[in-house]
């Protein structure tokens, strides 16, 4: 089982002193630079997609073989 981390919260950090000034805040830098990194977060699932693929195959290949059983089986 993957290990639990506990994320600090921003209020617990100090606020650098140059975002409380009126230039920065006026000239809206602080807030552009934040969108500009969540729009560069772009995490990578091909890893995952190709797991979850190989499941359904498994999972719908055991339905089958079932089914397939089911009628042998019963004769």
């Amino acid at each position: 089982m993957a290990k639990k981390f506990k994320r600090s919260t921003s209020a617990s950090r100090p606020q650098p002193a140059e975002a409380t000034t009126p230039q920065a805040t006026a000239s809206g830098t602080g807030s552009i630079s934040r969108r500009a990194t969540a729009s560069d977060f772009n995490p990578d699932y091909t890893p995952i997609i190709r797991d979850l693929k190989r499941i359904g195959t498994l999972a719908g290949t055991f339905f089958v073989v079932l089914i397939i059983l089911s009628f042998i089986l019963n004769r």
